[in-house]
């Protein structure tokens, strides 16, 4: 399968021949109320999801229907698999994120070439500790950025789209824990612009389902190959499980795995994830193996992390990524 066909609905969004995902769960008619209990609407959420028809009142839209979800999962927090359980609304989780600040925003070049220019928006915080981050100076200060309202970002999507833009990018730190918030912002869209969901995939099972059919491409960051690394060096529990699972979840749907390789990690992680996905998400699936590590934050602490990875390693990646058949490597 070539990129294009790897892309095929990611790019029919970008260019205009089909509607995002978010503008056809705005026009999925779906039934509920607010008083309906949590139980009741993942029922629907699943009826919507089969295919069912809306029977009774329908005045409320499938996206209505998300967001209801979200905002009640945000007051018990369970977006991530940290399951705090803390209402965000009045405190932080583990994340110590509470009402979700952007960083920065603006038309990114330097992302990979089917996305560019893409208009990124980095949110503040994280789920991960990652000790390398090279982001760290937003993912790890939760505080940095502003508070933008729901319809001036959206005017804000809504501008940088007449303006060129191929997708908008949610971004972090992680956006994960800005979830409610960004359904909310899409609401208020109502123009077509491929949403890409650029994330850790550190997420409960509860925010995929949330995620299908509003996400147009999974822009993912698979850095470990295996969990005691991960718990190691990013302070997360059951990670390789977890994100290996919610891989499988969109498996079948647009989708870039990104890759760091990790000086001194070929072994534990570099090639186990690379073998995982050939063997379980395809051989045509499309990676990013990358080579941009930098020993940033708090990477000196650590010895075998304290460099640049050599180009011994880089290209033991990709030989690794060809030898396992990876069709499409970027």
């Amino acid at each position: 399968m070539s990129l294009k066909d790897a892309l095929g609905h990611y790019l029919d969004v970008r260019d205009g021949r089909k509607d995002a995902g978010f503008l056809e769960a705005k026009a999925t008619p779906a039934s509920f109320s607010r008083e309906s209990d949590t139980s009741e609407l993942w029922r629907e959420h699943e009826r919507i999801e089969k295919g069912f028809e809306c029977s009774g009142e329908c005045r409320r839209s499938f996206l209505d229907l998300k967001i209801e979800i979200a905002d009640r999962m945000l007051r018990k927090c369970s977006l991530c698999h940290w399951r705090c359980g803390v209402d965000r609304n009045l405190k932080p989780g583990r994340c110590r994120v509470t009402s979700p600040r952007v960083a920065s925003e603006f038309l990114h070049y330097g992302e990979e070439a089917p996305l560019v220019p893409s208009h990124t928006i980095f949110f503040s915080g994280c789920t991960m500790n990652c000790v390398f981050c090279q982001n760290w100076d937003i993912s790890q200060n939760p505080s940095v950025g502003v508070s933008i309202p729901e319809d001036r970002l959206a005017a804000l999507i809504e501008e940088r789209r007449r303006m060129g833009s191929a997708n908008v990018n949610f971004v972090g730190g992680d956006p994960t824990p800005a979830l409610p918030y960004i359904l909310r912002v899409l609401r208020r869209i109502s123009i077509s612009v491929p949403v890409v969901w650029n994330s850790n995939m550190y997420l409960s099972q509860e925010s995929m389902r949330l995620l299908k059919g509003i996400v147009d491409l999974y822009l993912t960051d698979f850095k470990f190959g295996n969990s005691d690394c991960a718990l190691k060096l990013a302070g997360v529990r059951n990670y390789f499980e977890v994100v290996s699972e919610n891989h499988l979840r969109v498996r079948g749907e647009d989708m870039i795995i990104r890759h760091l390789v990790i000086p001194g990690h070929l072994e534990c992680c570099t090639k186990p994830i690379i073998s995982w996905v050939a063997d379980n998400l395809g051989k045509d699936t499309i990676m990013n193996i990358m080579g941009q590590y930098r020993p940033l934050y708090r990477a000196s602490r650590y010895p075998e992390l304290n460099r640049y990875p050599s180009r011994e390693e880089l290209e033991e990646a990709r030989r690794w990524a060809l030898k396992e058949g990876i069709e499409n490597l970027i």
